[in-house]
């Protein structure tokens, strides 16, 4: 079954490398890719192939060693600050959560909107919405602490979508969850996603929630190797 592209491409990776130890590790090593609007794409592959380098280069956490990305006919060679640009278009999911242990969860997902235009107001109901839409309506004033491994992602994946990004990057995402956790927490991302309207790049080593994406690529040593539908 051959791939067709929704749209056009939201981004564009051209021939991307990221080198460690002076060049001895290859963590990518030529990657060419598009990521077209609305898409769901799962990056699948084994441990050390470079997906998590791919996304963190995508997200602007790492700067690659030659290449462009190209996000909407922006190359990041000439962003001038990459933290305005995180907080305007992409929303993170982690699998370690990275949630703040002394703030509520409510506070946890406003952290991303200081230094943000807008209310205060505005984005405490924001928070509040996207909260109780992730099942979270009785736990906006509990800590990280008192919550499941479940709940802190739906917290999480709030945060990550509270400054209403067009992308969002999740690593390894239920990678800490049970597998009925991992399932619930999947279901939530991809409907909010889904229902937005929103760009979802996410790694993954489980190939269950890789066959729900639009696309699957698969990476070996910094490559990719191929790629296909996930309905191949």
């Amino acid at each position: 079954m051959n791939y067709t592209p929704p749209s056009l491409p939201i981004l564009r990776v051209d021939r991307l490398t990221l080198y460690f130890d002076d060049g001895q590790t290859k963590a990518l090593n030529g990657v060419d890719l598009d990521i077209h609007e609305g898409e769901f794409v799962a990056i699948v592959g084994p441990s050390g192939s470079g997906k998590s380098s791919l996304l963190n280069v995508i997200g602007t956490l790492d700067m690659p060693t030659s290449g462009e990305v190209v996000f909407r006919d922006q190359p990041y060679s000439r962003i001038k600050d990459f933290s305005l640009f995180r907080r305007k278009n992409i929303g993170f999911v982690f699998q370690s959560f990275n949630l703040i242990p002394t703030l509520s969860a409510l506070d946890n997902v406003i952290v991303p909107t200081i230094g943000c235009d807008g209310s205060a107001n505005e984005y405490r109901a924001r928070a509040e919405s996207l909260l109780t839409q992730l099942g979270l309506r009785d736990r906006l004033g509990h800590f990280p602490g008192k919550l499941s491994g479940g709940e802190r992602q739906r917290v999480a994946i709030a945060r990550s979508l509270i400054n209403q990004p067009c992308m969002v990057l999740a690593d390894e995402p239920t990678g800490s969850l049970d597998s009925a956790n991992a399932t619930l927490v999947l279901d939530m991302l991809t409907g909010i996603v889904k229902q937005q309207g929103l760009t979802l790049i996410m790694v993954t080593h489980d190939m269950n929630i890789s066959s729900r994406s639009d696309r699957i690529v698969h990476m070996r040593d910094g490559k990719i190797e191929h790629q296909q539908g996930a309905a191949s």
